[in-house]
């Protein structure tokens, strides 16, 4: 069999289905060639989707792993060009927390969906801004005003449902180009700090959060949204982290294709342990990605 890469992905010209390939950058696990859609997983959120996990501090075991399955995975952050899943480097969460290569959930996100489905390829796009709100920057529908009243510097002219929307398009757009059969299995949305910071985008959340999930439905044709539940405790209105942590439970109670990663309020944090009381370090990451996949394979 005769086998190239182009734009990261992998093209197979010559030879019968079920002969296993030996070609540079595929996986040890042999995947089947009846059946080369793409499954894309969406992402986005404010920091703790951006991520502050370690990635020198995860096990050489987990780091083989990823490594094993990185021919499967192609993952691109914001407007980049999709590649292998990997980390980031990051100088500010170098000085803040020590750690230059960073993730996010995808990390695990990826790795989890792989090892359990080893005869299908992944594609996660993510956009990610760290301080965002979702009455500001988030709002699929984004105003200057609400983005002034929310967001801070140039945050507010930041339309990120758009951009999101434009980022995941572009990636999209090369696989129609290719000819590559996709489909968008589920989308991670892990946010809600910065509304629960004010009162009067705390109050507002439901029906917001509602709102962005009816607009990307309707934009990218999916269904599976999973939510992964705040617990921060800054901001000056103290009641917000209980009203968006009780939207975010509503709307997942309410709608049979939401489903919710539950985080506790104990400032131990050792469901999903923290660097602090806002950004989950490497192990809270690393049981995020885990938990986000499980919800995402409850629904494919």
């Amino acid at each position: 069999m005769v086998c190239y890469i182009k734009n990261n992905y992998i093209f197979f010209c010559l030879g019968l289905l079920f002969t296993t390939v030996a070609c540079t950058n595929i996986s040890n696990v042999e995947v089947d060639k009846t059946s080369q859609e793409i499954n894309v997983v969406l992402l986005a959120g404010q920091s703790n989707m951006e991520g502050a996990g370690n990635y020198d501090e995860l096990s050489q075991s987990i780091k083989n792993r990823i490594t094993d399955i990185e021919s499967r995975v192609q993952y691109a952050l914001r407007d980049e060009e999709a590649g292998p899943l990997t980390y980031k480097t990051s100088d500010y969460h170098k000085k803040k927390y020590g750690a230059y290569k960073t993730f996010g959930p995808e990390m695990l996100i990826g790795l989890t969906l792989a090892e359990a489905y080893p005869n299908k390829r992944f594609l996660l796009l993510k956009t990610a801004y760290g301080g965002t709100s979702l009455y500001g920057a988030w709002n699929p529908y984004w105003t200057q005003a609400n983005a002034i009243k929310a967001e801070k510097g140039y945050k507010e002219n930041l339309p990120l449902f758009s951009m999101f929307s434009e980022n995941n398009n572009k990636q999209l757009t090369l696989l129609d180009n290719q000819k590559q059969p996709y489909k968008i299995i589920g989308m991670v949305w892990l946010q809600g700090e910065n509304d629960a910071s004010k009162e009067f985008s705390a109050i507002s959340y439901q029906q917001n959060l509602t709102d962005l999930i009816k607009e990307l439905r309707h934009k990218f044709n999916f269904k599976p949204f999973v939510i992964g539940q705040i617990n921060s405790t800054y901001g000056k209105f103290k009641q917000g982290p209980e009203i968006v942590r009780n939207a975010m439970q509503v709307i997942a109670d309410e709608d049979v294709n939401v489903d919710i990663v539950n985080t506790s309020i104990n400032s131990n944090w050792l469901d999903y342990p923290k660097h602090d009381n806002v950004h989950y370090n490497t192990e809270g990451q690393v049981r995020l990605g885990k938990e986000f996949a499980k919800m995402l394979m409850k629904f494919n």
